[in-house]
């Protein structure tokens, strides 16, 4: 009931216009997201030091995107951005990086932000505390900021989901300088605060909106399913990716009650909703959105298949019918190195389920 409610207030609102498509549910299309969508490459002098160095990790690092805005007008839909928690502020302001690359006699380079960026209070957006701290977009909140001034001048977009990783260093790495800041229960409100800050409650789809008024999450996407396209467009979905925060995202929420993202879950939970799989077979994860779960899955990784062309984990994650299939290599970044790309016939980032079949998906109706 509450889904239809919404419906007719947007129509009338003028917002969204339902028409040929519109009853196709947003776990009914398949979609192309970046990985680490922030990662904007490693510093010069840094590069060389882990050339040096540690060769295994520079060859994992050595990718890059561009800004936030540009890959969503590319067509991306899905985007993952990494989390430090900095409740003080100046945690991340000099990373030790820039030292060990001077002291081994390459350039140190320049700050990447602007003067003050790192030393206000809030989230930090990296890959890397001390080695990999370039990002296209920085504080957090920016980042949003930047996702919600598309979406204001795309209002028939279809949903944009946002994968967040809450990172934590631990201290203990090599290439870590010290512990950083734990997701506790009152870090995680304050990122629940901080995204709706930057998006008011109307322009959410929310784990209390897809519930309804079914007790458990479960059994609503089970029984009835995730939104359609007339409700989801120009909408924005959180996903939480770490499961090790789970228990304290959930506690005093049950079943995500009055929380903005939606948990990575073991299919049955009451929160289960989203799951991801990044490296599951295509019939594990076909299994799983034929029961009506959002899953997240991965096309490569480390830049291993970008550097070999082998297409075989892409063609395997496209036929599970995953509904999001994050790559290193969308469509408009191809790899330098082979060519290696994600991308659905035509070059689209778009497409009707292969899985999740409805009649009424078109693929030329998906996008305005």
């Amino acid at each position: 009931m509450q889904r239809v409610l919404a419906a007719i207030l947007l129509v009338l609102a003028g917002s969204a216009v339902a028409g040929p498509g519109e009853e196709v549910r947003i776990n009914q299309i398949q979609m192309i997201g970046t990985h680490n969508s922030y990662h904007a490459g490693l510093p010069p002098g840094i590069a060389r030091l882990l050339a040096e160095k540690d060769p295994d990790l520079l060859r994992g690092l050595d990718y890059f995107h561009p800004g936030l805005i540009d890959q969503l007008s590319s067509g991306i839909r899905q985007i993952e951005l990494d989390i430090y928690a900095d409740p003080q502020g100046g945690r991340f302001s000099d990373p030790m990086g820039r030292r060990w690359a001077a002291e081994a006699g390459f350039p140190a380079g320049p700050d990447p932000y602007e003067k003050g960026v790192m030393q206000a209070p809030g989230f930090k957006v990296l890959h890397m505390q001390d080695v990999d701290y370039v990002s296209n977009c920085q504080p957090f909140r920016a980042c949003l900021e930047e996702v919600r001034s598309w979406s204001d001048s795309h209002p028939r977009h279809l949903p944009l989901f946002l994968l967040i990783e809450t990172k934590v260093s631990a201290g203990t790495w090599k290439w870590e300088s010290g512990k950083s800041n734990p997701f506790t229960g009152e870090t995680l409100d304050a990122l629940d605060t901080e995204i709706r800050s930057v998006f008011s409650e109307d322009r959410l789809i929310t784990p209390d909106k897809v519930r309804g008024d079914y007790p458990t999450l479960d059994r609503a996407v089970r029984e009835i399913g995730w939104p359609t396209l007339a409700e989801a467009r120009g909408k924005v979905v959180f996903l939480l990716d770490q499961k090790n925060v789970s228990a304290a995202y959930l506690s005093r929420h049950s079943a995500l009650r009055g929380r903005v993202l939606f948990t990575n879950a073991d299919p049955g939970s009451e929160d289960a909703a989203f799951v991801e799989r990044n490296e599951g077979s295509a019939a594990e994860i076909a299994d799983l959105v034929r029961q009506g779960y959002l899953v997240r899955t991965r096309s490569d990784w480390n830049t291993e298949q970008a550097r070999t062309g082998d297409p075989s984990r892409r063609d395997e994650a496209m036929a599970s019918g995953a509904q999001i299939i994050s790559t290193d290599s969308p469509p408009e970044e191809p790899s330098r190195w082979t060519g290696y790309r994600v991308a659905f016939e035509g070059g689209k980032t778009v497409r009707c389920n292969p899985v999740l079949i409805s009649a009424a998906c078109h693929p030329g109706e998906l996008e305005p």
